[in-house]
């Protein structure tokens, strides 16, 4: 669920006020969607960079097509709204400061996403979730991956810790709301392919928590495909 805070590996570096121009542009293009993205629509954005972007970025056109037409407005105006969001962050360089700041990170990039989920849901096949839950399965999930990723963020300047924390205090922190996502978790109909994604997701956050809790970094690749067949021979 991280957008926009990793680096390119075997690429230059982009740097923040670039980053935070292309991500409006991704934004406003988005916004200008009508039946789809032509193969140039995002040129405008990244034509001075392709170098340096993945391929995964320089698809975004091709994903965002692939959506739909009964719901992809819906996940444009979502990527859109988080490419501004993760603008704003570009622009002050991913400062958290304290656990407001914290809050507002981890929904940008994260909650917002649990929130488009829930939307999927229902339009799929009428499931429905509570929100609140929804915030708290991304920002969760989220802060597994800051715990995950920390001392490699920290070899490049960025700290997505509040000041004073420590890794027990993010521990407490991920954990307070990967209850919400138990909670939301537990509210999927049985044998619902809302189930099934959210469970395998869930397992993994968990896993990695209470690995790093006893002086693991994060998990193997091993222990990431054992994970991942058992909950996907249990359901």
């Amino acid at each position: 669920m991280y957008a926009g805070d990793r680096r390119n590996r075997g690429r230059s570096p982009l740097e923040t006020a670039t980053k935070a121009k292309i991500l409006r542009e991704i934004s406003l293009i988005l916004q200008s969607g009508v039946s789809g993205f032509g193969g140039d629509a995002f040129k405008p954005a990244f034509s001075e960079h392709v170098e340096q972007l993945p391929e995964v970025s320089l698809r975004i056109g091709e994903w965002a097509t692939l959506a739909p037409s009964t719901i992809a407005p819906r996940i444009w105006e979502s990527t859109a709204t988080m490419a501004d969001r993760m603008a704003h962050w570009a622009d002050c360089n991913w400062q958290i400061s304290t656990e407001l700041d914290l809050d507002r990170y981890t929904f940008s990039v994260a909650g917002s996403v649990g929130l488009l989920l829930s939307d999927l849901w229902a339009w799929y096949d009428g499931t429905n979730t509570d929100r609140i839950q929804a915030i708290g399965f991304g920002r969760g999930l989220q802060a597994v991956n800051i715990l995950r990723n920390h001392g490699e963020d920290l070899t490049r300047g960025v700290n997505f810790y509040p000041q004073s924390w420590t890794s027990d205090d993010l521990q407490t922190y991920a954990r307070r709301n990967i209850q919400l996502a138990d909670a939301y978790t537990a509210s999927l109909p049985l044998g619902s392919p809302a189930l099934e994604f959210c469970q395998i997701i869930l397992a993994l956050g968990h896993a990695t928590l209470d690995a790093m809790l006893h002086g693991s970094e994060k998990l193997s690749r091993s222990q990431v495909i054992e994970l991942v067949q058992q909950m996907t021979s249990a359901s």
